[in-house]
């Protein structure tokens, strides 16, 4: 009888205690054994990656499927089969962009519908919270939503308002009764503005770091009033590095993430007319940049997502003013990223730490987020050497709009193995519930 079903090795396995040489042995879905490189581990499959790395599956908690209601703009088939190809397996969708939005219990069958047989990777799902629904937080809670996703500012669809101040305190305190996470896209409408015009610069005068800062403040203190656990979303601006880490030596149950284009991208390189870098909040200076990693190296930010918010090509019109804001890169935040880290002096492991083990952290999922024995056997074979210049035309999203386009990065996935097999183009992602 072979003990194993599959072995992988390689000299540059990413664990949860850093990156070294290993075997990887697979028995059904999950991970048996990681055992040193050149061990004898008799299975029916072995692949050896040699000095090809592999890093656990990302865990992608931020991303807008879309579907149902706006399937022309992404969907579950096109989104999960992109986030395989990028190493992703799994995703958490979030509650707005679909038809309707996640607010209750029929919406979320009505996205059950819609996504069955559909996924190539896991996925989970948020809830929504909107004004008049906390009746609503219980039962999608009980169904096992992942938490609950709600606005300080508005939204971009009528379908999912904003919660002003005493609609959140009372949402807060909801979430705070069930042991939920409230997740939050957090801007202060009161300083925001409409752009003077359709350049980058005036788009990004219109939504300054103010916003968030004064958001995120609004926040912690509703937080510690309520005793709700709150995660900030997308982190754009520098400006909130110092409120989160003062409100967590504080003890406050909040935590933060911040995303690829962050990351990755400066607003003085953005061209004027290329509305595929809008997004809200926008991308910031360069050396705002330098200080978000600065954030991520304190461990203030512990999470990087993609907010994979897709549109069709029509809607990123060249006006910054008048496009809609979202930035596709489902597929790519994994060498968009290291691109970035290597030449910071990162290395994969604290890739792998903020892109799939505090992500699956954040929400609560239990099998993923590390290479460990027990958890779900997905795993990635990345090369970090690799060079490769994007061409949004063969990418697995449905639109080809990103403004990753013709960028040379570093690092290409190879393989993903999904609870221990290849990702083949068939549909075998389950769906993913909170532990209860």
């Amino acid at each position: 009888m072979i003990p194993y079903d599959l072995v992988v090795r390689s000299r540059r396995t990413v664990t949860p205690e850093g990156e070294r040489a290993a075997a990887v042995a697979v028995r059904g879905e999950r991970i048996a054994a990681v055992a040193g490189y050149a061990d004898r581990l008799p299975a029916a499959a072995e692949v050896d990656l040699g000095d090809t790395a592999l890093l656990p599956g990302l865990v992608d908690t931020h991303v807008h499927v879309n579907e149902p209601g706006r399937t022309h703009w992404e969907g579950f088939a096109s989104a999960t089969r992109a986030a395989a190809a990028g190493g992703v397996t799994a995703v958490v969708d979030m509650p707005l962009n679909s038809l309707p939005p996640t607010v209750d219990t029929d919406a979320l069958d009505a996205k059950l519908r819609a996504a069955e047989g559909r996924c190539h990777v896991d996925v989970g799902f948020w809830g929504g919270a909107v004004p008049g629904n906390v009746k609503d937080l219980a039962p999608l809670h009980e169904r096992g939503v992942f938490g609950f996703k709600c606005f300080m500012s508005p939204s971009g669809v009528e379908e999912f308002p904003p919660l002003g101040d005493g609609e959140l305190r009372r949402a807060l305190e909801e979430v705070a009764a069930l042991g939920a996470t409230m997740i939050v896209h957090a801007e202060d409408p009161a300083l925001l503005g409409e752009p003077g015009g359709p350049t980058y610069r005036e788009f990004l005068e219109s939504r300054p770091g103010a916003a968030e800062r004064g958001a995120v403040e609004r926040l912690v203190a509703l937080a510690d009033g309520t005793g709700a656990r709150v995660h900030v979303l997308h982190v754009s601006s520098a400006a909130c590095l110092g409120v989160l880490e003062e409100a967590r030596a504080r003890g406050v149950a909040v935590t933060a993430e911040t995303c690829p284009h962050y990351l990755a991208l400066a607003a003085e390189q953005v061209p004027e007319g290329r509305t595929a870098y809008k997004c809200c909040p926008p991308i910031r200076s360069g050396a705002n940049r330098d200080l978000l990693w600065e954030g991520l190296a304190r461990g203030v930010l512990s999470c990087v997502v993609s907010d994979h918010s897709p549109s069709t090509a029509d809607l990123k019109v060249p006006d910054f003013a008048a496009a809609w804001g979202g930035v596709s890169s489902l597929q790519l935040g994994l060498p968009v990223v290291w691109t970035q880290a290597r030449r910071r002096g990162f290395g994969l492991a604290d890739v792998a730490r903020w892109m799939s083990a505090h992500p699956a952290a954040l929400a609560g999922i239990p099998g993923k987020g590390a290479i460990s024995v027990g958890g779900d056997a997905d795993l990635v074979a990345f090369d970090p050497d690799a060079d490769q210049v994007v061409d949004a035309a063969r990418l697995h999203h449905k639109n080809p709009v990103t403004p990753y386009d013709g960028h040379a990065l570093k690092g290409a996935v190879l393989t993903t193995w999904l609870r221990g097999r290849p990702v083949d183009g068939e549909p075998r992602g389950r769906f993913l519930w909170r532990a209860r």
